[in-house]
């Protein structure tokens, strides 16, 4: 008994010891960081100024910082996300460490604390704290709700001036992609969204291309949510409004338009809707002569919206055909390309396209050269379809099965599908030399 009292005296011991070693290390780091942490204990002043625990508090690591100053940037404190709740329920709207004057109150999870705080306990043998999660699963708040809406209402009151609409703007589309808090709120009141692209009729902001940038930013960061997508792609100036960008805007707003759109098209009400609206040449626009992100925003958009058949002839009329196989032969974005190709590959005039494009050479040396499975089996997808609608392409095929044995590789070696259509090659290049066989006895 003596010797169990003493080993539970230990452990109690060096739990306290451990603690309070976090303690001083979370202080360490916050100093280190000119981000002093405040704590759910008692108010005696830290070393760095900051009101700090007493010392029997365990940090929690629901960590959140504040914004201060007339431009709303990061006020640079940490508090636990209860006390600094408290502190502004009270109705409070200075900064308990800096003084300073909150433009809003907003707060921002710290996630580096939170996960050096995490990290620390379990090296140390430790369960790491848990968050108070609401049963709705999020951190929201009644001053992030009402935070949100003072923003829509500057942005949508003739009263505001430009300077304030385009910092609303600018800060939805921050906060909109840093809290999923913000991104539900439109969920919550669907009006809120409609509010929110009241700017497109301010006559002032109409053009402004940087007013346009982040409005696309922020629809793309409000569709992220499966919730949101629905409402985001049924409103009538959303479509509108990314393929102007997609046309007109920066080189940011094009490719985040397109962004937008892959994510939005992933509801297939959405598809048809926006396949609809002309959308396909502006991405193929941007498959061509964008950036390398814009490139890749905008292949992925062609082919999640071409999941639909309706869309697919579309994106052959747009261009889709002769930007692919320009980016397979300028090794830009093959991945998305031949993916895009196999998945247009049963439509007649896509196939007629690539044999006239002399795709199947190209096709064949992704077969031989490119190390990817995948990019194999869409290849050898695309040669199948052409088989099948143009003969005339057996000979060339046939001369390359004959110098490299390309498409027998593709039997012993390709993935399932891909060995299926090899087969089905082969089978056509034999029932071609028994016919001609057969014709010349």
């Amino acid at each position: 008994m003596a010797k169990s009292g003493a080993a539970a005296v230990a452990a109690a011991v060096e739990d306290a010891e451990l603690r309070r070693e976090l303690r001083r290390l979370v202080r360490a780091i916050a100093e280190d960081n000119e981000v002093p942490v405040a704590t759910r204990g008692g108010r005696r002043r830290g070393r760095g100024g900051g009101v700090a625990g007493d010392s029997e508090a365990f940090p929690v690591p629901d960590l959140v910082g504040a914004h201060e100053g007339s431009r709303g940037r990061r006020v640079g404190q940490t508090y636990d996300r209860p006390f600094i709740e408290e502190w502004l329920n009270s109705g409070n709207r200075i900064c308990p460490q800096s003084q300073q004057v909150l433009a809003n109150t907003i707060l921002t999870p710290n996630l580096v604390i939170r996960s050096m705080i995490s990290e620390w306990c379990t090296d140390h043998g430790l369960i790491p704290p848990q968050l108070k999660i609401e049963e709705d699963g999020l951190l929201r708040t009644k001053n992030e709700r009402s935070s949100f809406n003072d923003l829509l209402n500057v942005i949508s009151l003739p009263s505001s001036s430009v300077f304030e609409q385009k910092k609303a703007v600018r800060e939805l589309r921050l906060l909109t992609k840093l809290s999923r808090s913000f991104r539900t709120i439109v969920v919550e009141n669907p009006s809120s969204f409609c509010q929110l692209l009241s700017i497109l009729s301010s006559p002032n902001l109409h053009r402004d291309r940087e007013v346009e940038e982040d409005m696309v930013t922020t629809i793309l960061n409000l569709s992220i949510d499966d919730d949101n997508k629905k409402i985001v792609g049924e409103n009538p100036r959303v479509i509108p409004l990314l393929i102007e960008a997609l046309q007109f805007g920066t080189m940011e707003a094009r490719g985040n338009s397109a962004a937008a759109l892959f994510t939005l098209s992933a509801l297939d009400s959405n598809k048809l809707r926006i396949g609809e609206m002309g959308v396909m040449k502006p991405l193929v626009d941007l498959l061509e002569n964008g950036n390398p992100n814009a490139k890749k925003d905008a292949a992925s958009a062609i082919f999640n919206l071409c999941m639909a058949h309706e869309n697919r002839v579309r994106a052959v009329k747009g261009g889709a055909i002769g930007a692919s196989l320009k980016s397979i032969e300028d090794q830009s974005l093959v991945d998305e390309s031949l993916a895009i190709l196999a998945l247009l590959s049963n439509d007649q005039d896509a196939v007629e396209e690539i044999s006239e494009r002399r795709g199947v050479s190209c096709l064949l040396r992704m077969i031989r050269q490119n190390s990817c499975p995948h990019n194999k089996e869409n290849a050898v997808v695309v040669l199948f379809a052409i088989c099948m609608y143009d003969r005339t392409k057996l000979t060339e095929i046939g001369e390359e099965e004959r110098l490299n044995g390309t498409v027998s590789w593709m039997v012993r070696h390709g993935t399932s599908r891909g060995r299926r259509k090899a087969s089905g090659i082969l089978e056509r290049l034999k029932r071609i030399s028994t016919h001609s066989m057969h014709h010349s006895c």
